[in-house]
């Protein structure tokens, strides 16, 4: 799930912490991050509804690099994932693994594009102000935006898109509906099909909880329904635990009632119940399997196998990924390195599958 409500072990610290946001950003080597707004006016949604403002914004890192016919030919798509933030992946184990001098996606040769998606970050999101009221926005209108956002700043071709959990959705979306658009593609902790089964159960849960709580005044609340949020807290936590980590890091009943006390305390004064809501429905329609053929570029898919939302066993990722050209499929064993679902933001622990990737699918000139 969402990068700032992933668990994972902060080993050097013996403390569970939480991924993305509410690990510290630590600064990257190589160009600072810019920070930018961009506006896409009269924006139609799917569900048929218009903005006449779309603000989206982004964290850039490096420098656009230009061909001889002036298009920018270095530029890498990274997606967040649900609630978090493209500068979330700004922490050690992301950023500090990928975008330093001499790492696979150094900032010195690569332009990074890191979005918040719709809903996100500092991107339009119903806590603006208009509270239910805001369109219900659902992943293809989340691509689509993602793709007006690249085209309006010159971006017209990607060396690469990946993307962590949600944003591992968006990126398989990415490589159907824009099939031309890049050259390699890396999603990491999802699956290519329609969310069902226990993936369904545990976000329907957490949507019902916010709307039938008396609280919530149908999205017009004057102050935040508590036992609503720490319902959808206590689930996504659970959603994004790692069993081997956490039964490390808190091997006593007094430890782990002690983390939990922290954790709801922490983050029932960071949620806003309308934003979480629309994040986690926002996955109604994501079903990518009808058209996996029409993914043509190289395509690398490594989930985890303490992975709660993912499970290894139910082998739809071996199934599908047969569906597609140059697609590959790989499952880090569950293990005191792997983090359940936040595996995804460890970029050292799949760092090589990165790095076959992208030799793969270099253009005839990087050779």
């Amino acid at each position: 799930m969402r990068s700032r409500l992933m668990l994972m072990a902060c080993l050097h610290t013996a403390a569970l912490c939480l991924g993305g946001a509410a690990v510290r950003a630590e600064p990257v080597p190589g160009y600072s991050p810019i920070e930018s707004d961009y506006i896409l006016h009269d924006f139609h949604f799917a569900s048929g509804d218009v903005l006449p403002e779309l603000r989206l914004h982004f964290t850039a890192l490096g420098k656009p690099r230009r061909d001889a016919h002036g298009k920018i030919i270095n530029a890498v798509l990274i997606l967040h994932g649900t609630g978090g933030s493209g500068r979330s992946l700004l922490n050690e184990h992301f950023a500090g693994v990928l975008f330093g001098r001499g790492q696979l996606l150094d900032t010195n040769k690569y332009y990074i594009i890191l979005p918040d998606g719709i809903g996100h970050g500092k991107s339009s999101k119903p806590s603006d102000g208009l509270h239910a009221r805001f369109p219900q926005y659902a992943y293809t209108d989340m691509v689509a935006a993602q793709h007006a956002l690249l085209l309006g700043i010159e971006v017209d071709h990607l060396r690469l898109v990946m993307g962590t959990s949600m944003g591992c959705m968006h990126t398989f979306m990415w490589g159907e509906t824009y099939p031309d658009f890049m050259d390699a593609l890396m999603p990491l902790a999802c699956l290519p099909v329609q969310i069902a089964g226990r993936n369904r159960l545990w976000r329907k849960l957490l949507i019902d909880a916010i709307r039938t709580d008396p609280q919530w005044q149908q999205g017009d609340y004057q102050s935040e329904p508590t036992a609503a949020l720490r319902t959808a807290a206590g689930l996504l936590m659970i959603a994004g635990s790692a069993p081997i980590q956490m039964q490390l890091t808190l091997p006593t009943r007094d430890a782990a009632d002690q983390f939990l006390e922290k954790f709801m305390q922490r983050e029932l004064d960071d949620l806003d119940a309308n934003d979480l809501l629309y994040q986690v429905n926002a996955s109604r329609d994501y079903d990518p399997s009808p058209g996996l053929e029409k993914i043509m570029a190289p395509l690398t898919q490594v989930n985890s196998g303490d992975d709660f939302i993912n499970p290894p066993e139910l082998g739809i990722a071996e199934r599908e990924i047969k569906r597609v050209k140059g697609g590959r499929f790989v499952l880090l064993p569950a293990s005191d390195q792997t983090h359940g679902h936040g595996t995804h933001t460890w970029a050292a622990l799949w760092q090589q599958h990165l790095a076959q990737l992208l030799q793969a699918s270099a253009p005839p000139e990087s050779h």
